[in-house]
């Protein structure tokens, strides 16, 4: 038996490409692991708090350190890695914003990117003293964007902040196992818009049964 976490992160509601292809995918996996159980985290319409002075502080004292106000600034972060922590699969739904993900998005890796809780320091690794604690876990993204040719070598390739930024974020606390669903062409005509979401939801189909 496994553990999703659900995150979406689009603002939009029913509107939105990135939030019908991540209730589809985990209404998918359910129906192929039904014993399987799930958390829901809306951080595009209940956005967490950006990083401040007070959470810097805070999860650079060692915790036996900490006062209530210390701890209180880490009390979101905390929740949110807990969550993190007890997925064995993680199903995430991000639009393309200026080329990259959502404020909401980057705000939430903000809040679980920590040392001492995701990652750690040590400082007698002078080649490479950062360390994952995140292991065997599973991603999947599930991205939608207003045009197409976003893939290495196209036409925006080099526009596509998005992809790359998720792998390095998430690898670099441990996950490494990141499959990307796109859903494209959402500014364009209907017919375009309507062959990339059939495309993403054979895959998304095809992703849940394996």
């Amino acid at each position: 038996m496994a553990h999703l976490l659900h995150i979406d992160s689009s603002p939009r509601g029913e509107r939105s490409h990135s939030r019908r292809m991540t209730r589809e995918f985990v209404e998918a996996w359910k129906q192929t692991h039904p014993a399987d159980t799930v958390t829901y985290r809306d951080v595009g319409r209940q956005p967490v708090p950006h990083v401040d002075e007070p959470w810097i502080v805070a999860a650079y004292t060692p915790e036996e350190q900490r006062t209530p106000e210390l701890q209180e600034a880490l009390k979101v972060s905390d929740r949110l890695i807990d969550e993190l922590i007890a997925a064995d699969v993680v199903v995430v739904g991000c639009p393309m914003y200026n080329f990259s993900v959502p404020s909401t998005f980057k705000a939430y890796i903000d809040q679980i990117v920590r040392t001492g809780r995701t990652f750690a320091i040590d400082p007698e690794d002078t080649e490479d003293p950062y360390k994952p604690l995140l292991h065997s876990k599973k991603m999947f993204v599930i991205t939608a964007r207003g045009a197409s040719g976003f893939g290495p070598g196209d036409r925006y390739g080099h526009m596509n902040h998005q992809d790359p930024y998720l792998r390095v974020a998430f690898g670099f606390i441990g996950i490494t196992d990141i499959t990307f669903v796109h859903v494209e062409n959402d500014e364009h005509s209907s017919e375009s818009l309507a062959t990339s979401i059939a495309a993403a939801r054979k895959q998304i189909m095809d992703l849940a049964a394996a």
